[in-house]
């Protein structure tokens, strides 16, 4: 691995480490403060600063994707190389294993004065959603297929409009502001089903962090079998989202347009 590649890696690594530690820490404080400290606005607020401060750390270094389906959709629309793509997905989810792992040692005490010490996944006890996403009682895997899709589609229209030269070319200091702002907005529209994971890394890391922390590998048979969901979901809504904007605008911009 070159030199450059193990810096864009490490950017990625912090930059998902300081997304979840922020999104998963201000979900943790709602719900183990029985939502005295938390709402769902809150939440969503939380993800969308934290998804902001994950692009200001790593946006320089190698472009803050801080997500396996923007990665993939980059490589397959934008030309990033396919050799980064694995390095990429390895470190965005090791940190989002590590971010979580340091909002449980800083809520470890919280945990065990809300469930007495025994880890739950579900009930009226259950922490393991405060790390990853679980599916409404009603929705179905197929739904939450289409849930996952939709909402990182949209994720990625807004990441390539706001990356486009040729189009609104908002100023390059906004543009952690404005992802930020693109991931609020699909958390208060598309969060209610399950939870607007739209990242494979985001939800897959804290989700491998609970099975070995003691809530067991029922996270991974819960409704049933949902941790594959927002996995694959969000891949093919990537790849869809990305390829309707090129189609939509990309290729429609006027020939000799300024980047």
């Amino acid at each position: 691995m070159s030199r450059g590649l193990i810096r864009e890696v490490a950017a990625e690594f912090l930059g998902t480490f300081v997304l979840i530690a922020f999104g998963v820490g201000v979900v943790a404080q709602g719900v183990l403060s029985a939502n005295a400290n938390g709402s769902y606005l809150a939440i969503n607020l939380g993800w969308g600063i934290a998804v902001m401060l994950g692009v200001l750390v790593a946006g320089g270094v190698s472009g803050a994707h801080l997500n396996p389906a923007v990665t993939i959709a980059l490589a397959v629309h934008r030309g990033l190389p396919w050799g980064k793509v694995a390095p990429y997905v390895v470190a965005q989810t090791v940190g989002a294993f590590a971010g979580a792992a340091l909002v449980y040692v800083t809520y470890r005490e919280a945990f065990t004065a809300f469930d007495a010490g025994v880890r739950q996944i579900a009930g009226a006890q259950g922490t393991a959603g405060i790390f990853a996403t679980y599916p409404q009682p009603f929705l179905s895997l197929a739904g939450g297929l289409v849930d996952q899709i939709v909402g990182t589609a949209l994720l990625v229209i807004g990441v390539f409009a706001i990356g486009d030269g040729k189009n609104v070319a908002a100023p390059s200091w906004t543009g952690p502001l404005l992802v930020g702002l693109l991931v609020i907005g699909i958390g208060v529209a598309f969060g209610f089903n399950a939870g607007y994971a739209i990242n494979p890394a985001r939800d897959f890391g804290p989700r491998l962090f609970t099975a070995v922390a003691g809530w067991g590998g029922g996270v991974f048979t819960a409704n049933g079998g949902w941790w594959w969901v927002p996995i694959a979901g969000p891949i093919a809504g990537a790849i869809a989202g990305g390829a309707v904007y090129d189609l939509c605008i990309t290729r429609l911009h006027p020939a000799g347009s300024a980047r």
